[in-house]
């Protein structure tokens, strides 16, 4: 783990003297394909750095932040896009804002600053909210010193909630960290995706936010200016979504060899591939039906995680397997609370006879 520290700090050093070199290519080099060629050498660098890591979290979260959303950052930046392009940003604030997901803090206006009782209430409520995650998280290391005796359909769900509930509390910590610079806040990450009505409503509003505000601008518009001139905007828009779900599965696929270092079988590819195709047929059907009937969340919410999640169990779950991913995780997470709960109880015996 000594190692794992060492090249995690070597390799962070390395992404900023890069994006230093970066803010200095944007103040003297003319935007667009000069700026691009020459950042490209950077933008490969970010994607061999996470080869250095091996742990899940450290290496998951870097080729997250680094690997896929400070190269699409940099791409837009290159062509004068993307919060990096903002004239104003200092040294400092350039390197943040490529290397995590945050924005720049709106000023208060006099109505938010005097409304005390509606913050105080977020902030009672985010505190709720974290609270019952956590438990659900101890509940989930609890059931799974279980899992032998565990339906692999349970097994797989129990993965589902660890990943979500994980990534919570990871973006939290970052966000506690980047609170402490003046005027940046972290972007938000998920919107209580559980309470999806529909698949555009949980990729677009709810999963992963921060992903699908890069991909907009880096992919998703650019593939529909292009097609716009050959199929016309109804063909554009969906043609642009569908390379959107495909662009998307590459990097995760890219991802997942990160944590596992196995060849790709393809199949995280084909899970987004089907989510894009299936969210293209909802669009349509709900540009024909809403005029006619009131979709219901009560009715399609479920259903719609319920596809999620059995898509996932299908497609996106058997690739963390292969490389026990989860599953690593998870045992030291209960090899850590046997730790702590062995030392309890040793401290008892020691106060009660000591």
């Amino acid at each position: 783990m000594e190692g794992e520290i060492r090249n995690y700090i070597n390799i962070w050093l390395q992404v900023i003297i890069s994006l230093c070199y970066c803010y200095g290519i944007g103040k003297v080099v003319p935007r667009g394909f000069p700026t691009l060629l020459a950042i490209v050498p950077i933008m490969c660098l970010f994607l061999t750095l996470p080869l250095s890591l091996h742990s899940l979290h450290l290496g998951g979260t870097f080729a997250f932040f680094i690997s896929w959303l400070a190269n699409f950052k940099l791409l837009l930046f290159a062509f004068g896009k993307g919060p990096l392009s903002n004239p104003s940003l200092s040294l400092k604030q350039f390197v943040v804002f490529a290397s995590f997901p945050v924005k720049i803090q709106n000023p208060k206006s006099p109505d938010e600053t005097t409304s005390t009782s509606t913050s105080s209430f977020e902030k009672k409520k985010n505190l709720l909210k974290y609270t019952i995650k956590g438990l659900v998280f101890v509940g989930v290391l609890r059931a799974y010193s279980y899992n032998d005796y565990m339906h692999p359909v349970v097994l797989y769900c129990l993965y589902c909630i660890y990943i979500y509930v994980m990534l919570e509390f990871m973006l939290a910590m970052v966000a506690v960290l980047v609170r402490t610079l003046p005027g940046i806040d972290l972007e938000p990450q998920f919107n209580e995706p559980y309470l999806s009505s529909s698949l555009q409503d949980f990729w677009g509003r709810r999963w992963n936010l921060m992903a699908s505000k890069i991909l907009r601008p880096t992919v998703y518009q650019p593939t529909k200016q292009f097609a716009l001139r050959l199929f016309g905007p109804k063909w554009a828009s969906l043609l642009a979504l569908f390379v959107t779900f495909l662009i998307s599965g590459l990097v995760h696929e890219l991802i997942f060899y990160y944590l596992g270092r196995v060849k790709p079988t393809w199949e995280i590819t084909w899970f987004f591939l089907l989510h894009g195709f299936c969210l293209l047929h909802e669009v349509s059907c709900k540009n024909k039906l809403t005029a006619k009937f009131r979709l219901s969340r009560v009715v399609f919410g479920p259903l719609i995680i319920g596809f999620v999640m059995v898509t996932a169990y299908w497609l996106f779950f058997p690739q963390l397997l292969r490389f026990v991913a989860v599953q690593r995780a998870l045992q030291k997470y209960a090899a850590v609370g046997a730790f702590a709960k062995n030392a309890t109880r040793t401290l008892k015996l020691w106060f009660n006879y000591g």
